[in-house]
């Protein structure tokens, strides 16, 4: 990612202000998503997210904001990244279920 697509704003997953944000394609590029909508998110929901679903999983099922809120996987981690401060960059794994995709 260039240093030019991260800006400073609120992130549309979490709600946290303030935050270095990135775009995240919410149909992946190579799901045919290039000209797709994009979402301005904090660079740990963008990480967690990719940590989590497979880009298949993102362009069918999850490719709207509403829908990643909804979803129970990142449900916990939202709540609570929301009461972390904005300087705040945690480390990501993949999950268990991830690795093996």
């Amino acid at each position: 990612m260039k240093k030019k697509d991260r800006r400073i704003g609120t992130c549309e997953l979490c709600g946290r202000q303030d935050v270095l944000t990135t775009v995240h394609h919410l149909t992946p590029k190579e799901m045919g998503g290039a000209f797709e909508p994009t979402a301005n998110l904090c660079i740990p929901c963008h990480k967690q997210i990719h940590a989590l679903y497979t880009n298949d999983e993102l362009a069918i099922r999850l490719n709207t904001i509403s829908l990643l809120q909804a979803d129970s996987k990142i449900g916990s981690f939202i709540k609570w990244i929301r009461k972390q401060p904005s300087s705040k960059l945690p480390k990501t794994k993949k999950s268990n279920s991830r690795k093996s995709k």
